[in-house]
């Protein structure tokens, strides 16, 4: 009995492995909680196209909304930890775990962390007619009329909002929060006066480097963005310990089996390490990341932790 059990154990490594090369045996679902045309569904459906060449079965996009991400998440959470079923989220995954009173899921142990996908610079700027040509400029106004500066976002506890509730704690100033429903109509208000600064993603600020309307300041993650090379970054600027940006993803349910998830992330590193992938990334003005399924494990876990701080000090709270 106990030479048995023994010899079933000794197996198991060898069943994981051989099930991993067997993978994946039909078409896989790939799961995003956003809608059709946002980065999280640009940068699925460029991994789902390289997917089905280079495994031969059908990597399908399957968007699944609401909820900020939570309906989508749901449905890989429950779903059997075979593989054939995953999710391409955003940082939003890791704000959700705070922002909202009650979740059908836990963030960290009811999924399989595999690969990270990209990473998108947040970037300071504010209208023209502010009073302040740098972000020190910036900070001196704040600090003179504590609460008076409005900041817009697209939403409470979006991305958005909480870059900017960082700067505050960082830099140490008051502002009110102006929220919105998306990136657009803070935008537009951003652009016409009604709100004086904001935090949008780089995509955003590519097309309008050249409006007079606006002036861009810094960006916000530790290094330049490739697509703003000339903007330096909060931290140079003097806002020391200040690193922010929006991130992307690939999760499956928990208990995934270390081979698929080895795997999985070996397939993602090598699709985005393709120069023709690194092109359509860069026009979204994305960089790819590259970490191994447990460096991405311990970097959710960290970023989870962080946005909680956030999402805490920014008072943001769904019930």
């Amino acid at each position: 009995m106990v030479r048995a059990a023994l010899c079933a154990a000794l197996l198991v490594p060898f069943a994981g492995a051989a099930h991993a090369q067997e993978y994946p045996g039909r078409p896989l679902r790939m799961v995003v909680p956003f809608a059709p045309g946002g980065a999280a569904d640009i940068l699925a459906r460029v991994i789902a196209h390289r997917l089905t060449e280079s495994w031969g079965q059908q990597a399908i996009v399957d968007n699944r909304t609401g909820a900020g991400g939570i309906v989508g998440s749901e449905v890989v959470a429950k779903a059997a930890p075979d593989g054939h079923t995953l999710l391409v989220t955003s940082s939003s995954h890791a704000i959700n775990a705070s922002l909202y009173a009650k979740l059908p899921y836990d963030t960290l142990k009811d999924f399989t962390s595999i690969a990270p996908v990209a990473a998108i610079s947040n970037v300071l700027i504010v209208n023209a007619n502010v009073p302040a040509k740098t972000v020190s400029e910036l900070v001196q106004l704040a600090k003179s009329k504590p609460g008076q500066l409005k900041f817009g976002s697209a939403g409470a506890g979006s991305t958005l909002h909480l870059a900017a509730e960082l700067f505050k704690l960082t830099a140490g100033v008051d502002m009110l929060h102006v929220p919105y429903k998306g990136n657009a109509p803070a935008i537009t208000d951003l652009l016409g006066g009604s709100i004086d600064l904001m935090f949008p993603p780089v995509i955003n600020v590519v097309p309008l480097q050249q409006d007079k309307r606006i002036r861009v300041l810094a960006v916000c993650t530790p290094k330049r963005s490739p697509a703003l090379p000339d903007v330096p970054t909060l931290a140079e600027l003097g806002i020391k310990g200040y690193a922010f940006e929006s991130w992307w993803g690939m999760f499956g349910p928990a208990r995934l089996p270390k081979g698929l998830t080895v795997k999985l992330n070996a397939e993602v590193r090598r699709i985005l390490s393709l120069p023709e992938v690194r092109e359509v990334l860069g026009k979204q003005g994305a960089e790819p990341l590259a970490m191994s399924a447990d460096e991405f494990t311990a970097f959710v876990k960290a970023e989870t932790e962080k946005m909680g701080r956030l999402v805490k000090a920014s008072g943001a709270r769904i019930d």
